[in-house]
């Protein structure tokens, strides 16, 4: 089935709103490392269905924590602040202090040692001669304060030039501490750079940008609700009966097998070659009217099997198959019967209506109430399906120069999903989630997904920018 929609019509918010965690510290923000979390998903969402060139949930004036904006103009300092784009959606900041605030803060550091140093021979609160206390102190010391004290007020006033554009949490202090140090005067300019990420601009490639864009969305129709109901009605009715051994024949439709599976490949010359280990299966339940990912024949070879029996045979993978090393691979199976069972099932009349579907009175009720729910499914299917090709064909019609910063947070939150849906589903153990929580394994996932996080981005972005242009976010914001 063909569906054809308009896409502004059909598009919904898919985050709310959030509040975000303050910044770095000074100490990160002059590392050279990621200030992300190495494994965890982010705490940030990113919610650019609200995105806007002059409003954004992410957009602040970025601080230290150990900073404060000043707020009155005597305790600013007179900074000088050249801005250069960058690439990836980023900016340096080249910030230069004048001499007078350079000396200005040593003079505060000063004091401030003076107060709380305690100096043999001099009384607490006395003024300490300036040499007497570097010595005391340590010129290192002293200086290092003075850094981080002009650090600490020159920041957020540079960071005003960005204010409204900046993403959260990007700040980069890229000049090292060490050469501040050596290079630090009380009577020279300071000058340190600053690397920021700032929102990415759009780039439409269509003329007409996301108007009058139609998608074409193919819906497979192999199950319908119709043909899903009835496997849920069979499901239901056979949940009622109770398995019984099977004794005297072999494996029949229908019944349940438990299986020990061997797979080797078949080399050219017709001679059994190395093992398939994910072929290969212990105590495999097998239920017969549900082996639709079974491999093809492979069903038709073991019918007739007998409990404690064994069944040789070869089959091919199709050259479709979901593991690609297996493709076209020509494999001997070895098959043995471990347990056979059969099922005892109760009489198939409105008396089961009640177990089958409480609130039931007949089976007809029951095949109507379950007929609802799977075409509610596939109405959720059909919407899914919707939006889903209209986010793939947007990603296709802009072009975003993504900062690293939003590619990485995205990156490692999609990351930190996936692993809680594995560990939610057992199907790790805590070493394995121990060595998949590296930074190794985090950086392998962000290379080969590359292509999809940046998809993904790219739809968010152009979502936001649709949602702003067609005044839908304050229609989202009244409704929630």
């Amino acid at each position: 089935m063909a569906l054809l929609v308009g896409v502004a019509t059909h598009l919904r918010p898919r985050c709310p709103k959030t509040d975000f965690p303050s910044s770095s510290t000074l100490k990160d923000l002059c590392s050279s490392q990621s200030h992300l979390s190495p494994y965890l998903p982010s705490r940030r969402l990113l919610p650019c269905l609200f995105y806007s060139s002059t409003r954004h949930p992410r957009l602040v004036t970025v601080s230290a924590a150990a900073i404060s904006v000043e707020k009155t103009e005597k305790d600013r300092f007179p900074v000088t602040v050249t801005e250069t784009k960058q690439p990836r959606s980023s900016v340096r900041l080249c910030i230069e202090v004048p001499p007078n605030s350079c000396k200005e803060s040593y003079n505060k550091v000063l004091r401030e040692f003076s107060n709380q140093a305690k100096v043999p021979g001099f009384r607490p609160g006395k003024k300490i001669p300036e040499n007497i206390l570097i010595n005391y102190v340590g010129l290192h010391n002293i200086q290092q304060a003075v850094i981080e004290a002009i650090l600490k007020k020159t920041l957020p006033q540079a960071m005003i030039s960005v204010e409204g554009r900046a993403l959260k949490d990007s700040v980069r202090i890229v000049t090292k501490f060490a050469e501040m140090y050596d290079s630090f005067s009380p009577e020279d300019y300071f000058r340190y750079d600053v690397l920021v990420d700032v929102v990415p601009e759009i780039k439409w490639l269509a003329e007409a940008k996301y108007k009058n864009l139609k998608i074409i969305v193919q819906i497979d129709k192999t199950i319908t609700a119709e043909i899903a109901s009835e496997i849920e009605f069979k499901r239901r009715y056979k949940a009622q009966g109770s398995l019984r051994i099977v004794t005297d024949r072999g494996l029949q439709m229908g019944d349940l097998v438990v299986l020990d599976i061997l797979a080797a490949r078949i080399e050219g010359d017709l001679s059994i070659g190395e093992k398939i280990p994910s072929a290969e299966r212990k105590g495999f339940h097998l239920d017969t009217e549900e082996s639709d990912n079974l491999l093809p024949g492979f069903l038709n070879s073991i019918l007739g099997i007998r409990q404690g029996e064994t069944k040789s045979f070869s089959l091919q993978f199709p050259e479709s198959w979901e593991q690609v090393n297996l493709c076209g691979v020509q494999a001997q199976f070895t098959v043995e019967c471990k347990e056979l069972f059969y099922r005892d099932l109760p009489k198939l009349d409105d008396s089961l209506a009640e177990k089958l579907f409480p609130g039931c009175s007949s089976l007809s009720q029951v095949r109507e109430s379950i007929l609802q729910r799977c075409r509610e499914v596939e109405q959720t299917a059909i919407e899914q399906a919707t939006d889903n090709a209209i986010l793939e064909q947007l990603s296709k019609i802009v072009e975003v120069d993504i900062p690293q910063s939003l590619f990485e947070e995205q990156g490692r939150q999609l990351y930190g999903a996936r692993l809680l849906q594995l560990q939610a589903g057992r199907k790790v153990n805590e070493q394995q989630l121990s060595s998949l929580s590296s930074e190794k394994a985090v950086n392998e996932y962000l290379e080969n997904q590359k292509e999809n996080i940046t998809s993904i981005i790219k739809q968010m972005l152009a979502v936001g920018e649709i949602f702003q242009c067609e005044n839908l976010e304050e229609q989202y914001e009244t409704k929630f």
